[in-house]
């Protein structure tokens, strides 16, 4: 049997402090804990979907604005992500997901490529209801893309409700990466003509 892919990071700047432990190979199971409790939700349902296991600690100058701290916490997961892929031998690699909530329907695409690239076309409305700036949820995305070192392209194909919107994009990831970051029985090395996803 094949040992369950982890990874553990602290993480603290003058700006932030967050610890995160992560297993891919978990059942969904979250303890998330930011100063945003709707970006907390987000967070839970991305993991959900993705099976993932993730405890988070977050904390930061949020006197300031949510910025820092939501980009920071999308830098740890990156971290931990590349952590815990390894050499990535073995997997799928690609994923991609359609899922609704509700009104809203949204897209993800995810490759494992060691490119790190983000495409994010989410237009959300209804700003002047929201409670927290999903603009942000972009931040966290870019972030993670960045340090686990994975394309990623999400889109809202459409939606009016701020909140099933961002769920929509969050459960779309989620589910597209549990897909690429699935073990193939079939691939016996790492799923690149190059022979490496460096």
């Amino acid at each position: 049997m094949n040992e369950p892919r982890k990874a553990k990071i602290e993480r603290k700047t003058r700006e932030t402090a967050i610890a995160l432990e992560l297993n891919l190979d978990g059942e969904g199971q979250t303890e998330i804990k930011t100063p945003f409790g709707f970006f907390d939700h987000m967070i839970a349902a991305m993991a959900k979907h993705a099976l993932f296991d993730l405890r988070l600690r977050a904390g930061g100058d949020v006197h300031i604005d949510a910025h820092h701290t939501v980009e920071d916490v999308g830098i740890a997961l990156g971290l931990a992500l590349a952590q815990a892929l390894g050499d990535k031998r073995g997997i799928a690699r690609f994923g991609s997901a359609v899922t609704p909530m509700d009104e809203a329907v949204a897209r993800a695409v995810v490759d494992l490529s060691g490119r790190p690239f983000l495409v994010y076309k989410v237009e959300i409305p209804e700003r002047n209801q929201w409670e927290f700036d999903v603009n942000l949820l972009k931040e966290f995305f870019a972030a993670l893309a960045a340090n686990a070192r994975i394309t990623l392209h999400l889109k809202l194909e459409y939606g009016e409700n701020y909140h099933h919107c961002s769920e929509a994009v969050m459960k779309a990831a989620g589910r597209a990466l549990r897909s690429a970051c699935e073990r193939d029985p079939r691939v016996k090395d790492v799923p690149s003509t190059k022979g490496s996803l460096g």
